[in-house]
């Protein structure tokens, strides 16, 4: 509950406020003032209401717009005269800016780190400037535009927030324990980047709108450039920019609205105009939400626009008798921290609206704003401004301006004495023990009070009130007040416990300081103070927690403190340490280190120097709080019935977080706690419906009320839990058997007390609640109290032994029924039977017991609240059990029918038709005929319960059937009508009915044909054609009976009728049309008939008798009938019939189709003989026809293969190499497939195949046939090669495949390296083979080895050059003298070498020598083969020979140069080295 507190701003009353604006960066309020005398100026005030002194911003022209930097205290002020003004507070410093602007300045706006701000006027000028730090503007504009028209409206662009910005605490936290990353992030220089990390980039881009009868919308980018977005309808009113979707939201004067997409290049792209309803003129237009925009034009209503669903919906003034009838809303200010909607009236009323998710209805929109008490000013609201933090909220009402601070309502309550705050300085007093109520009034504003039964104090942070009770409580005297700062005050007897300067102090009424309690540095400054009986508890800043004991003349230590911070993880502060009436033990709420409130409660045992905890998050105790499954349920499954009751209470209290706590005054081991909801994070990926439909029915309450006992044998356990009362605001305190609430504001309003002696009118601000217990207890002694809180407890924790010796004395029936009660929230069935047979309800023992049969413990625990009343308990067990079919069944029996239907539709709709069936029975009861004829449409009964119904009103019931416009239900009235004998209205149901057959048999029963034949022709409704042919054919009119029995597609009856009267030429037609069986009885009419054999083919054919269809076509010499016959015959045909068919096409030379059917008779080898003799091309779907199937053969499947090869020889013979390799695969006869396939020459079946064959033989075939490829420039059939070969166990092979590979490498790239690599492969692999030729594998070995030798020699050789060239020589003369021929080496190699040597060397004669030497032992080719040519030219010119001695110049290396084609340049080919 919170009050706001109004302070009126001093200034000059003579000038007039026109508007005020909060600084988004501190609390500072500027306020723009105008008068005709001094002209205008800007007044700058703190959160205190105290003005600024400043250097005068002031002129004597009019201020026309102000704008706060965004991050300090600088203020841009913009003048009526194109003037602009900055200010700094810090400084207090004014500069002016260069004048551009010769106009009225219209808007100012900086970008979101202050770095530039944009200025535009009412000529159209827009200029952007640059700002160093100070907020001084750089002499010359960085951009200047001219749109020539005014503009209204500058709205930046946001910056891209990309990933969450790391917590800054966090980071400092880690700086300091040495974490060198941390550091590192701080000292942004030392890094890469010369940003730092903790704020978001600058946006520098902007919109703009202009002010013209077609407005403009206009961008400008982060470099100054500006282009034309779009053009409004009308002039732009504002600019709003929906981040979620990056949609810019134009609203015009006129309140037309259009949504633009908003391009990463700044470029629009219009998704949505519509036109918003409201008064055009002075709108005020703001976001209230995400996606939720809301307006105030001068209405009783503020309205509101969903852009994310495109809902709308209104909040007006209506509930709350503060306002008045004619009442309008003139501004409105939105705050995102708290939620609340502010619209100032013209009246000087605030209006309220506080968003509560939790308290709507779901799809509800505006249940979801609750109105509150309104902050009164002085005269018209014109401007209403929330500051950015703290609750503040600035009022202009032009003459005046008021600044509201929000302050949370002061309440105490001790000894059924409570004390409430119901005004700024008003308090109200409720003595609940004599029923007196008191008023009263201060000359402050109050700030927190303190109760005890003989005693109050009241404070405002300067000064304390303190007050006496007399002893009857009918009057209230003044004791005493003294000036004090603290805070946090306390009373006990007659002394005064405060909190000043860091330490405790006890004062007296009249604030003589009696004692001090000190606390040293270590142990922190004291932040809270509690008293509970004779103890009081201090808690400080730094967790310490100590408790004294005051019933001494002095306060004294009760025990040693507890330092909580050390156990306590993620310790910030503490918020609240109570602690019970024996001092031995303290309940403390706690703040984290992330600002948030810990949801854990925690208990310091004072005996035990131990501490435990609830958690509210999963409302179990220390003891139970283990990890929950994800649905909530404990990973152990339930033992009994008194476990599975524990978790469901848990689960009823589970997402929530304390925000208040009490110790009951008498009873030690009982605390009562306030516990707030906090809904979880919204999910992205679930389906929004689903959502919905899920929190319609469990929907969670804002605050629930929890009770504990919390024992050190048994941990903290619930004792009991409900949903706190909408009309309460808060709990103050418990005794027992009550609990204490202060009422909301709205209830205040309409619940007062009189005083009849002093005719004074007090609030009741506080309400009691009888707790659960002790319902009808109330007024019992302390005995029964006594004995109902132990068999609570012991209930509680399971001792159902001792809960009974606790009550064994007690006899009365009302205690019985209260345990009964509690057993509904405890789940102990078993002791709610021993309560019900000690109350005597034999119906409600029944009633349990047949529970038994229900699976989950809830449903049957909402039986026995049930037979008790407690009908909201059984609502909450069936929902948390999910069963519906109950909950319906509950809702129907106590005549909830609508959420009977809403829980049907949405959980039990196997139900649904039950549910509304039942709904319109009971509105049938009361006579609501109408609901009742609706609820009988849904359950799909009205066909018969209506006429039921209504049977008494015919007349009532035929408009029902004309306007329901149901066809079973027309047809009903129309064979009423006919069984009275109106066939006139009984036609006109029928045809609204479109029961054509009963129209048709009205007309013939009326001898009216022609219309009953009119309405046959016109539907075509099968019915009645046939019912009207059957009555032609009595007639005698067949022609007519046969059309119309033809339209009813009763083809045999018109078949009849045709041969009855020998219509041949209509009975072919209806044959085909007919059935096989009508086809084969006109059939055997036509075959009878001469001349009409052909018809009779035709039918037997069309009905499938082909036996019958092909005698008759031989006999016929139907040929032509014949053939087609024969497409469609398949293997289910008679063998006899398929050979003489096949012999019919095997005469008439029509080969292929005879194949086929012999093919179809499973004549394989006659029809293989055909094919091979006849040359009938085999197609694959012949190939399938002429393979048999397996289970053909299944004796013999030897003959099944040989048929298959049979086929794969005719393919092969034809050329078809795929098809005789699939056939030859079938018949297992892999080494013929594979010569097949190589025949078709496919290069990846054969490899596929030879892969998956996995036969040696097939290997080496493959392999073979790779190797007649050009594997030299594929190496993926290089490497296949060589695999095969190795599989195959073909080592010879392989070592001839190795050794051509090393002759590759010398012939065509020179690689001698590669050579030796591959030879010495081929030896591997020719050492390893088993040839049965021992001798000639030895011969090879040999070779290969020779070859391995006179190579590594030239390789040697190449090697040595450059270390000794002349001995390289001499071993490149003797390789030659070794190999004179070419093999092994390419001797033109081993000579270019030598040459080269000796032109290297210059020894151009050896050189010479060695050229006509390899010219002599190779004579057939041409030496500029192997030497290059330029080399020979040379060598002849150094010796003055002729270069044709050697060479024929007209040809080099097999191509002749052309006349006067010069040498050229060489160029070196780059050859990819192939890897063997």
């Amino acid at each position: 509950m919170a009050v706001y507190f109004d302070h009126r701003l001093g200034g000059d009353s003579s000038y007039i406020k026109t508007e005020i604006k909060w600084c988004p960066s501190s609390l500072h309020l500027a306020v723009i003032c105008y008068s005709e005398e001094n002209g205008g100026t800007v007044e700058i005030y703190t959160e205190e209401g105290e003005r600024i002194q400043h250097n005068a911003v002031h002129k004597q022209c009019h201020v026309s717009t102000i704008a706060w930097h965004p991050n300090r205290r600088i203020l841009a002020v913009g003048w009526e005269t194109g003037e602009i003004t900055i200010w700094n507070e810090q400084d207090n410093e004014v500069t002016e800016a260069l004048q551009i602007h010769k106009h009225e300045v219209s808007v100012l706006h900086w970008s979101s780190t202050g770095s530039r701000l944009s200025t535009g006027d009412k000529n159209g000028v827009l200029v952007v400037w640059k700002s160093d730090s100070k907020g001084r503007l750089q002499q010359h504009p960085f951009c200047q535009h001219h749109i020539q028209e005014p503009l209204t409206s500058i709205l930046y662009r946001p910056s891209k927030t990309g990933e969450a910005l790391p917590d800054i605490a966090s980071l400092a936290r880690a700086a300091v324990s040495g974490d060198e990353a941390a550091l590192d992030m701080f000292n942004w220089k030392r890094g890469k980047s010369s940003t730092p990390m903790f704020f978001p980039s600058e946006s520098l881009a902007f919109f703009v709108g202009d002010l013209v009868f077609i407005g403009g919308v206009y961008y400008v980018n982060d470099t100054g450039q500006c282009t034309q977005s779009f053009s409004a309808d009308n002039s732009v009113k504002q600019l709003l920019y929906y981040d979620e979707r990056n949609i810019l939201v134009t609203v015009t004067e006129q309140l037309q609205m259009t949504q633009h997409t908003v391009l990463p290049d700044g470029g629009t792209q219009e998704v949505l105009k519509v036109k918003l309803s409201g008064k055009s003129g002075n709108v005020s237009i703001l976001w209230a939400g995400k996606g939720l925009l809301a307006t105030a034009s001068g209405e009783m209503v503020v309205r509101m626009w969903d852009l994310a669903s495109e809902d709308n919906f209104v909040l007006n003034l209506d509930s709350h008798n503060a306002y008045d009838d004619n009442e309008t809303i003139i501004c409105i200010s939105y705050c995102a921290e708290n939620g609340t909607l502010a619209g100032g009236t013209n009246n000087g009323n605030i209006a309220l609206w506080k968003y509560s998710p939790n308290l709507g209805k779901v799809g509800d929109e505006e249940s979801m704003w609750r109105l509150q008490s309104p902050p009164v000013v002085d005269g018209p609201v014109r401007q209403v401004e929330w500051a950015p933090k703290k609750g503040f909220m600035a009022v202009n009402t032009v003459s005046n301006v008021f600044m509201l601070s929000e302050q949370v309502m002061s309440a105490s309550f001790r000894d059924e004495t409570a004390v409430v705050q119901y005004g700024p300085s008003s308090i109200a007093i409720e003595i609940f023990s004599t029923g007196n109520n008191h008023d009263i009034k201060v000359d402050m504003q109050i700030k927190g009070a303190y109760t005890t039964k003989d005693a109050m104090a009241i404070w405002n942070g300067k000064r304390v009130i303190l007050y006496e009770y007399a002893a009857d409580r009918s009057v209230i005297r003044s004791t005493g007040t003294f000036q004090t700062e603290a805070m946090m005050i306390c009373l006990y007897e007659q002394n005064v416990y405060t909190i000043e300067q860091n330490k405790v102090q006890v004062r007296t009424f009249q604030g003589t300081v009696k004692q001090i309690l000190s606390f040293i540095d270590m142990e922190g400054v004291p932040i809270y103070l509690d008293i509970c009986g004779n103890y009081l508890t201090v808690a400080t800043d730094t967790g310490l927690v100590r408790v004294y004991d005051l019933s001494r003349r002095e306060a004294k230590a009760h025990t040693n403190p507890k330092i909580l911070s050390d156990i306590i993880p993620g310790f910030g502060t503490i918020l609240s340490a109570k602690c019970n009436c024996t001092g031995n033990r303290v309940s403390v709420l706690i703040q984290n280190t992330d600002k948030y409130t810990d949801p854990k409660l925690y208990f310091w045992d004072v005996e035990n120097d131990t501490v435990q905890y609830f958690n509210f998050e999963t409302g179990r105790g220390e003891q139970d709080d283990y990890t929950a499954t994800s649905d909530g349920e404990p990973e152990d499954s339930d033992t009994n019935d008194a476990e599975k009751g524990k978790n469901q209470a848990a689960k009823d209290i589970a997402g929530r977080i304390p925000i208040s706590h009490y110790w009951d005054m008498m009873e030690s081991k009982l605390l009562v706690c306030e516990a707030q909801y906090v809904p979880p994070a919204t999910p992205k990926d679930k389906n929004d419906n689903l959502l919905k439909r899920s929190h319609s029915i469990n929907k969670h309450v804002e605050k629930m009320i929890v009770s504990l006992f919390c024992t050190p044998e048994n941990g903290v356990l619930i004792q009991d839990s409900f949903p706190m009362s909408v009309q309460h605001n808060k709990l103050l305190g418990i005794e027992v058997p009550n609990l204490y609430f202060a009422k909301n504001v709205t209830q205040q309003q309409s619940d007062h007390v009189v005083d009849e002696d002093a005719m004074a009118i007090y609030p009741k601000l506080v309400a009691r609640r009888v707790m659960r217990d002790f319902v009808g207890l109330e007024s019992s002694d302390k005995s029964t109290r006594d004995a109902m809180m132990n068999f609570s407890y012991y209930l509680t924790i399971g001792n159902m032994d001792e809960a009974f010796k606790a009550i064994k004395l007690i006899k009365s029936e009302s205690v019985w029924e209260n345990m009964a009660k509690m057993c509904v929230k405890s789940r102990r069935l078993d002791v709610a039977t021993v309560c019900l047979g000690n109350m005597g309800n034999a119906r409600g023992a029944k009633a349990l017991r047949e529970s038994a049969k229900e699976p989950e413990l809830d449903a049957r625990v909402a039986v026995l609240a049930t037979q008790l009343g407690l009908y909201e308990d059984a609502e909450r067990l069936l929902k948390n059990c999910k069963r519906y079919d109950l909950l319906n069944e509950f809702y129907q029996n106590s005549g909830q029918w609508e959420k009977a239907v809403e829980t049907a539709e949405m959980y039990d709709r196997v139900h649904l038709r039950t549910t509304n069936f039942s709904y319109a029975r009971h509105l049938e009861d009361l006579g609501e005929t109408a609901l009742a004829i609706q609820r009988f449409e849904k359950s799909e009964t009205h066909r018969f319960e209506v006429p039921r119904m209504l049977g008494d009103e015919p007349e009532v019931l035929e408009q029902y059937i004309i306007n329901s416009k149901d066809k079973k239900l027309r047809k009903w009235w129309a064979q009423y009508l006919e069984s009275t004998g109106d066939m006139k209205n009984a036609l006109q149901f029928y045809e609204s009915a479109q029961d054509f057959f009963s129209v048709v048999r009205v007309f013939c029963y009326c001898e009216e044909m022609d219309r009953a034949a009119e309405v046959c022709n016109e539907t075509g409704n099968e019915a009645a054609c046939y019912y009207i042919a059957g009555q032609y054919e009595n007639q005698g009119q067949i022609k007519e009976a046969i059309h119309f029995f033809q339209r009813a597609k009763a083809y045999g009856s018109a078949i009849r009728l045709c041969k009855e009267h020998d219509i041949e030429d209509q009975m072919m037609n209806l044959a085909l049309m007919a059935r096989p069986e009508e086809m084969m009885e006109a059939a055997r009419y036509f075959e009878q008939k001469p001349n009409s054999q052909d018809k009779a083919v035709m039918l037997y054919h069309k009905a499938g008798n082909f036996s019958r269809a092909t005698d008759l076509a031989f006999r016929n010499k139907e040929f032509g009938a014949l053939q087609h016959i024969s497409g469609d015959l398949d293997e289910r045909a008679d063998p006899e019939l398929l050979q003489r068919c096949g012999d019919f096409f095997l005469e008439n030379g029509q080969y292929d189709k005879a194949v086929d059917l012999l093919a179809l008779g499973k004549k394989y080898w006659d029809a293989l003989k055909i094919c091979m003799e006849k040359h009938v091309e085999m197609t694959e779907e012949l190939c399938e026809k002429l393979s048999p199937e397996k289970d053909e053969n299944e004796n013999n499947p030897d003959e099944r293969n040989k048929i298959l090869e049979a086929v794969a020889e005719v393919c092969m013979h034809q050329g078809a190499y795929h098809l005789a390799t699939k056939k030859f695969t079938q018949a297992g006869n892999r080494i013929k497939a594979m010569k097949a396939l190589l025949k078709s020459g496919d290069t990846q079946k054969i490899v596929f195949f030879a892969g998956v064959s996995r036969q040696k033989e097939i290997y080496i075939m493959a392999a073979n046939y790779l190797q007649s490829l050009d594997w030299r420039k594929d190496p993926e059939i290089m490497k296949n090669i060589i695999g095969f070969y190795s599989k195959g166990r073909a080592l010879d092979s392989l070592a001839g495949f190795y050794d051509a590979c090393a002759q590759v490498e010398i012939d065509e790239y020179q690689n001698y390296d590669k050579a030796i690599g591959a030879l010495g492969e081929a030896y591997k692999c020719m050492s390893k083979a088993k040839l049965q030729d021992e001798s000639l594998q030895e011969e090879r070995l040999g070779q290969i080895k020779h070859k391995m030798n006179i190579i590594k020699k030239f390789v040697q050789a190449r090697r040595l050059y450059d270390e000794d060239p002349e001995e390289a020589v001499k071993m490149c003369q003797v390789i030659i003298g070794e190999s004179d021929r070419e093999g092994s080496i390419r001797l033109g190699d081993v000579y270019s070498f030598m040459i080269e040597h000796y032109a290297r060397k210059e020894r151009w004669k050896a050189a010479y020598a060695a050229l006509e030497e390899l010219k002599t032992k190779l004579p057939v080719v041409n030496p500029a083969y192997y030497v290059d040519i330029k080399l020979i030219e040379a060598i002849h010119k150094a010796l003055d020979i002729p270069l044709s001695r050697t060479i024929n110049t007209e040809k080099l290396n097999g191509f002749r140069r052309s006349p006067g084609e010069d040498d050229g340049d060489f160029v070196e080919e780059e050859v990819a080295e192939e890897v063997i």
